[in-house]
C-alpha cells in the first residue's frame, strides 16, 4: 500500500446490523480471489472477486457475495455444564487442487473441513425416477431413456466434508494448514494438536504446558502457526510475551523448544500492566519464512529467526494509550487481542486499533499511516485521508484528541491479498475493503 500521507485508496463496505454478525475472522485464499470472513453467528460468507470487463474495466478489484452457510451451531456440554457458543475463531483455506475450494473454520472446540463447489447442470430423464425425484413403477416403464445433463443457474453448494471433534479440552485459539498439505495443527490454551486431514477421531498431541498442579499455571498458549515452507517447524507465542520455535524432528512431543525469542523488559517501563501488554495477541511467519511477527497490545514487533535475544525492528502501534492503560483495565479493553499481517511482498505490515483506525508500517521507509474504516467515508472509490490523534496541547483540524478515541469501534481482524495492494478490514459488523486507486 502507498505509504505517503495522500494514500488513495478505494473501499467498499458491506454492512450488516444483527450483533450475531459481528465478524470474528477474516481470510484471503491463496490466489486473492476468495475472501472469507467468519461471525459470532457461526456463519461464513464467502465473497468473490469480479472479473474484469473490457466495459467496466473499475470493476476488477470489487468483491461480491459468492457463497454464505452455517458453519457451526451453539452445542452444549453436559459433562461440563458449559455452553459452546457457533462464533468462528479462525478460517483458513486450504490452495486449490481442482474446480473445488477447500477451507478449514472452527469455533471454541470443533474444526470443520469444507468443500465449497459450482453447479450449473443438473441431470435429466432418468428411467427409474420422475421429474420430481420419486421412484416410479418399473411396470410403467415401456421405453428406455439415456439421461442428460441439463443447464441450470449456478448454484455454489457449501459441503462439510470432515469434522474434527472432542480433542480440545480448552479453546481453540489458531489453526494452521502445514506446508505438506496433509496435516494441520490446532492450539488452545495449553495444547496444540497435529491432525491428518483424513483422520476425524485421533489426533497426536505435539504441545502440553497443562502443569500437574493447575495453581502453578503461569503462562498459556496465545496463538500458533506453521513454517510456510518448512513441515517439520511451527511457532507458538505465549502471554508472557514470549515465542517459541519448535521442531517436529527432534521429538514426538515438542515441550521442548529449538528457539527461545524474548525481549528482555525494561525496568523503568515497569507498571502494575506490563504483563497484560506484554501478552502476545497474533504470530505470523512472514511469507519468506525468515521472519516472525508478532502483536501484543502497544507494538508490532519483527524478529528474525536467526537471533533470539531481541526483535529486529519494533512499531509502536497507538502509544499515545500507555497513559490510559487504568481505564482501558476497568472496561476490559486492555485484553482485546489484535491480529497482525504481512503485506504480498513482506515489506509492509499492517495491524489494528480503536476508533476504527488501522495501522500500517513500511519497512523499507520506516514510515507509517494511520487510516479510518468508517461508514461516514464507505462511498465506493472514496479517497481515505491519513489520521494523526492528538495527545496533549492545541489540537490542529485534521487531528482527534485520545480522550475523543471511541473504544467501542476497534478492528481486530485484517487480512492482505496476497500479491496485490487489496485489504480487508473488519470493524465489529462491517466490512471495509480497501485497494488502490483505480484509474
Amino acid at each position: 500500500m502507498p505509504m505517503q500521507s495522500q494514500s488513495a485508496v478505494t473501499e467498499i463496505a458491506f454492512v450488516f446490523f444483527f450483533a450475531a454478525d459481528i465478524i470474528s475472522t477474516v481470510e484471503f485464499n491463496h490466489t486473492g480471489e476468495l475472501l472469507a470472513t467468519g461471525d459470532k453467528g457461526g456463519r461464513v460468507v464467502i465473497f468473490q472477486r469480479e472479473q474484469e470487463s473490457k466495459n467496466q474495466p473499475h470493476r476488477r478489484g470489487e468483491y461480491n457475495v459468492y457463497s454464505t452457510f452455517q458453519s457451526h451451531e451453539p452445542e452444549f456440554d453436559y459433562l461440563k455444564s458449559l455452553e459452546i457458543e457457533e462464533k468462528i475463531n479462525k478460517i483458513r483455506w486450504l490452495p486449490q487442487q481442482n474446480a473445488a475450494y477447500f477451507l478449514l473454520s472452527t469455533n471454541d472446540k470443533t474444526v470443520k473441513l469444507w468443500k465449497v463447489s459450482e453447479r450449473d447442470k443438473r441431470p435429466e430423464g432418468y428411467n427409474l425416477k420422475d421429474e420430481d425425484g420419486r421412484l416410479r413403477d418399473p411396470s410403467t416403464i415401456t421405453t428406455l431413456r439415456v439421461p442428460v445433463l441439463r443447464h441450470m443457474d449456478l448454484m455454489v453448494e457449501a459441503t462439510p466434508r470432515r469434522v474434527f471433534a472432542n480433542a480440545h479440552t480448552y479453546h481453540i485459539n489458531s489453526i494452521s494448514v502445514n506446508s505438506d498439505y496433509e496435516t494441520y495443527m490446532s492450539a488452545d490454551d495449553l495444547r496444540i494438536n497435529l491432525w491428518n486431514f483424513e483422520i476425524t477421531n485421533q489426533s497426536f498431541n505435539i504441545v502440553d504446558i497443562k502443569p500437574a498442579n493447575m495453581e502453578e499455571l503461569t503462562e498459556v498458549i496465545t496463538a500458533a502457526e506453521f513454517h510456510p515452507h518448512h513441515c517439520n517447524t511451527f511457532v507458538y507465542s505465549s502471554s508472557k510475551g514470549t515465542i517459541r520455535l519448535c521442531d517436529m524432528r527432534a521429538s514426538a512431543l515438542c515441550d521442548r523448544h529449538s528457539k527461545f525469542f524474548e525481549e528482555p523488559e525494561d525496568p523503568s517501563n515497569r507498571s502494575f500492566f506490563s504483563e497484560i501488554i506484554s501478552s502476545i495477541s497474533d504470530v505470523k511467519f512472514s511469507h519468506s519464512g525468515r521472519y516472525i511477527m508478532t502483536r501484543d497490545y502497544l507494538t508490532v514487533k519483527v524478529w528474525d529467526l536467526n537471533m533470539e535475544n531481541r526483535p529486529i525492528e519494533t512499531y509502536q502501534v497507538h502509544d499515545y494509550l500507555r497513559s490510559k492503560l487504568c481505564s482501558l483495565y476497568e472496561n476490559d479493553c486492555i485484553f482485546d487481542k489484535f491480529e497482525c499481517v504481512w503485506n504480498g511482498s513482506d515489506s509492509v505490515i499492517m495491524t489494528g486499533s480503536y476508533n476504527n483506525f488501522f495501522r500500517m508500517f513500511d519497512r523499507n521507509t520506516k514510515r507509517d499511516v494511520t487510516l479510518e474504516a468508517s461508514r461516514e467515508n464507505s462511498k465506493p472509490r472514496a479517497i481515505l485521508k491519513p489520521r494523526k490523534v492528538c495527545v496533549g496541547g492545541k489540537r490542529r483540524k485534521d487531528e482527534i484528541s485520545v480522550d475523543s478515541l471511541d473504544f467501542s469501534k476497534k478492528i481486530l481482524h485484517t487480512s492482505w491479498h496476497p500479491s496485490e495492494n487489496i485489504i480487508a478490514v473488519a470493524a465489529t459488523n462491517n466490512l471495509y475493503i480497501f485497494q488502490d486507486k483505480v484509474n
